[in-house]
């Protein structure tokens, strides 16, 4: 159920909450390097201690008071005590360099020199100074002396050792307020108090810890637990967990009271006299102090993570229950729904007798009435699953689903009502006409009288009606076919239930599958659909509802377009097993590839359509507007078609759409060749002509070689390479070449080039020489509004000079010669000779009868004489003889 799976992005969402916690478990487990507890009996030894002092070169003072039994502590024993006070006091300051005072008052000098030893070996810091007071008596102090001085080397080279006659000397190197009284100094350090203060501070360390463990085990069971699948158990566990969220809060409240009091007892330093005695003993216990608050703080940013997260993930598990419930109304009404709907299919045979087509609308009238409780009962569920989202449920896509879903069921349900009896009482009507197109075949066989064309009008009507019937009916379906698909297949992908079915790659595809389908959809479901209905008792105006929506209908053209990447994420994932559910889910007997090709099959239907409905509705109301609705879409269908060619240029560097409107497109034998050389137009016969599609656009016509592909499918969708583009503008015509009727010429910019098109037969040929005449008429049309415009312009210019002239000639002398006015005149007239003459080198033309005078001085005419055609240029003086281009000299750029 997809509410499983919900709880899975529960655990990655709210997952940052816990790493607060576990930054807060780590930092404690650091700070309990090693344990007081742990060394607190070689402590209580008197091996060594760490007062807070500080020498006045800021070093640490590790204090080693007089102890006779020091030669037999074990090294291990006093690394673990030097390694535990380097690493407090390490924590407490900035500053890592020690120096040890070492008593040996009462000593001798055997015993300090294994004292030395073992301090060299086992210090784990950075050693500053070791400060010695040898022994007061004097036979061992003279020991002491000579020992020192024989030994001195080897003691400088690792330790620098200092001996000191008496305590006083200790003053030269520390000051008296860092050190203990017992040194002579006024610092005041009690050893016990101080294990006592770092037990307690450790074990609210610990405490700390495993309280941040704690959270972090419950926070996990939250997160990754499964729920169980009924009501009852889940609100039991929710219960349950509730209550040991208050029992952790009571610890946490525990922990942090227990915290509070440990800080009281520390005392705060004042900066202050810090400042004034240097480093003394007050550093030491506002490390203390700091360590503790620390902890303090650790546990309130924990409180707050794990009251944070608690809060979010009660509101995700009452939305959780909320979507259990939610969804098992769903799945009682989806069985409600299903059933209703399985018994109006029984009721799909609407052929047979007229008592039987009787008997189905009484059992549709009784099922009608269940319908009317499930809609309200839907309404409910559906005003359920808003309020739900309204208020930002976490599962919205899944409860948005479920609700468009049953919107969609109840709808179908309906709708099926509706058109079952609406079909019914048509056929029901139908029979009682047939057994009357019955009477009417008697009364014709018997007479063909004046009632024979009123008997032939009503079977025409008949039939008339049969063919909207079929078009409103197959509407209906294909509405209904377009959302399934869209609903069983597109809105599949974004369920959560079907992710584990789906190649990753494809969740990206949905809009490239499906093209604007949805687009398709909502205008035939909310427009279309709803006028072809209205038609129904009013058959002549279905070819006006058709140029109502003529620009609707251009949304084809993109599904079309579209349609061969389609394809292709169709062929690369058919086999994949959310296609395979969902086409089980839908109980489709094909695939969804044959589906997606409906839209493209509905054009083509309605053009057959409206043929047949226009064969019965001949010289009735409304029969023009349905002859220019056939027209709109058989058009429309050109349109899509040139299109789909058009998509399937490659190599063209401009923007195809710059060209104009595509005009035709088709397949020809093409051969080419130059205006230079002398080959004559039988030799181009000896030349395998290449094949070429041409698309002729407003602006150009454009040569492409068609790309024969392999693979399955490969000709369904063309594809064609860029070959070369002539401007309209320099084409000209020339309609009859020697050898074959199929033929015709294509000449480039004053014959610079020359292409020697062949079409597949006559009205090919002049249907593109038609079009081809209608683009250059049009271009001299312009070309010469143009240049009446310019000479308008100009004239105006100039009468407007002759009048500033003339004005001033009345206030002042002239400084204007009139041969000057007259070269003016000249120069504009010869611009534009220019132009004209330029315009007339544009045009061929086949030579025709009773054309217009004023065409004459725009088009050639082609002949043949003694075998060499010549061409013949209307507006010249004299006729002279023209060049063929040399037939082996074929443009480069065509045939690359």
């Amino acid at each position: 159920m997809a509410v499983a799976l919900e709880r899975m992005d529960f655990a990655e969402r709210y997952g940052q909450s816990y790493l607060c916690l576990l930054h807060s478990v780590f930092i404690a487990d650091a700070e309990l390097h090693l344990s007081v507890k742990d060394i607190s009996h070689f402590l209580m030894q008197d091996i060594a201690f760490l007062s807070g002092g500080r020498g006045k070169d800021n070093a640490w003072i590790i204090t080693f008071p007089d102890n006779c039994n020091f030669r037999c502590i074990p090294e291990d024993v006093i690394t673990k005590v030097l390694t535990y006070l380097t690493y407090i006091a390490r924590k407490n300051g900035s500053d890592s360099r020690f120096t040890i005072i070492l008593d040996r008052r009462l000593d001798t000098w055997p015993s300090i020199k294994i004292s030395l030893q073992k301090i060299s070996a086992s210090f784990p810091g950075n050693l500053h100074l070791i400060l010695v007071l040898r022994p007061t008596s004097f036979l061992q102090r003279t020991f002491t002396d000579i020992g020192f001085r024989f030994s001195q080397e080897d003691f400088m080279l690792k330790l620098p050792v200092v001996m000191l006659s008496s305590v006083s000397d200790l003053l030269t190197y520390i000051d008296d307020k860092q050190l203990t009284p017992e040194l002579g100094g006024t610092l005041q350090y009690c050893h016990s108090e101080w294990i006592i203060f770092r037990n307690a501070i450790e074990s609210f360390a610990l405490t700390v810890k495993d309280m941040a463990q704690v959270l972090q085990s419950f926070g996990t069971e939250l997160a990754e637990t499964d729920l169980p699948e009924d009501i009852p158990s889940i609100e039991e566990i929710l219960t349950i967990r509730a209550e040991k969220y208050h029992l952790l809060k009571n610890d946490i409240t525990a922990v942090t009271k227990k915290g509070k009091i440990l800080l009281t007892n520390l005392e705060v330093p004042d900066p202050e006299e810090a400042i004034s005695s240097r480093f003394d003993h007050h550093e030491q216990i506002g490390g203390d102090w700091q360590t503790v608050n620390k902890l303090l703080t650790q546990v309130h940013d924990m409180e707050i993570a794990f009251d944070e997260f608690w809060e979010k993930h009660q509101l995700k598990m009452k939305q959780y229950l909320q979507l259990w419930k939610f969804e098992q109304d769903f799945q009682e009404l989806l069985r409600e729904v299903e059933l209703l709907l399985n018994q109006q299919a029984e009721l799909a045979d609407i052929t047979g007798t007229i008592a039987h087509i009787k008997q189905i609308i009484k059992h549709l009238e009784n099922l009608d009435e269940n319908p009317q409780d499930l809609s309200a009962k839907v309404q409910f569920v559906i005003l359920h699953g808003h309020r739900l989202a309204s208020h930002h449920h976490y599962a919205l896509d899944l409860i948005c689903h479920r609700c468009t879903k049953l919107h969609y069921l109840c709808n179908i349900l309906g709708n099926e009502t509706q058109n079952k009896r609406i079909q019914l009482s048509w056929t029901f009507e139908m029979h009682k006409r047939l057994q009357q197109i019955e009477v009417v075949h008697e009364c014709l066989e018997k007479s063909s009288g004046p009632s024979s064309s009123l008997n032939n009008n009503n079977t025409l009507d008949v039939l008339k009606n049969h063919v909207l019937n079929e078009l409103i009916q197959t509407e209906k379906i294909y509405v209904r076919e377009l959302f399934t698909v869209l609903l069983g297949y597109k809105a599949e992908m974004d369920n959560p239930e079907m992710f584990d079915l789906m190649p990753p790659l494809l969740r990206n595809k949905k809009d490239v599958l499906f093209g604007n389908m949805a687009e398709i959809y909502e205008f035939h479901s909310n427009l279309f659909m709803s006028s072809l209905e209205n038609c129904m008792d009013a058959p002549e105006r279905v070819g006006l509802c058709f140029l109502e929506r003529k620009t609707d209908f251009q949304m084809y053209a993109k599904y079309c377009q579209n349609k061969p990447r389609s394809e292709a994420i169709w062929k690369k994932y058919s086999e994949c097993a959310f296609f395979q559910e969902c086409q089980r889910k839908l109980k489709h007997r094909l695939g969804l590839d044959s589906y997606l090709l409906k839209p493209v099959q509905r054009l083509t239907k309605y053009q057959l359509l409206l043929k047949e409905l226009l064969k019965y509705s001949k010289d009735c109301e409304g029969s023009e507007q349905l002859k220019v609705a056939l027209d709109t879409m058989l058009d429309l269908l050109k349109s899509v078609n040139d299109s789909m060619h058009q998509i399937a240029i490659n190599g063209y560097l401009g923007n195809l759409n710059e060209l104009g409107k595509m005009i035709m497109q088709g397949a020809f034998s093409v051969w080419t060749g130059h205006k230079k050389g002398a080959t004559k137009m039988k030799d181009f016969a000896r030349f395998k002509p290449m094949q070429r599609h041409l698309f002729l656009y407003e602006k150009a016509i454009v040569f492409c070689k068609r790309r024969v592909e392999s693979g399955e499918g490969s000709g369904r969708y063309p594809s064609y390479s860029f070959k070369r583009s002539l401007k309209m503008d320099e084409v000209g015509i020339t309609e009859y070449v020697k050898g074959d009727k199929r033929k015709f010429e294509i000449w480039y910019a004053g014959k610079e080039e020359i292409y020697i098109v062949q079409a597949s037969n006559m009205d090919v040929k002049m249907i593109w020489l038609k079009e081809i005449r209608n683009i250059l008429l049009k271009q001299q049309e312009l070309l010469t509004e143009q240049q009446q415009r310019n000479q308008l312009t100009e004239q105006d210019q100039l009468s407007s000079q002759q009048n500033d002239e003339r004005q001033q000639q009345a206030f002042a002398v002239p400084n204007i010669t009139k041969p000057e006015h007259t070269s003016t005149v000249v120069g504009v007239q010869e611009a534009t000779s220019t132009v004209q003459e330029g315009a007339n080198t544009v045009w061929t033309e086949e030579i025709s009868e009773g054309r217009e005078p004023w065409l004459n001085n725009y088009f050639s005419s082609s002949y043949v004489d003694d075998g060499e055609e010549k061409t013949l240029l209307a507006g010249e003086k004299s006729k002279q003889k023209k060049r063929r281009p040399d037939s082996g000299e074929q443009s480069e750029d065509l045939n690359r």
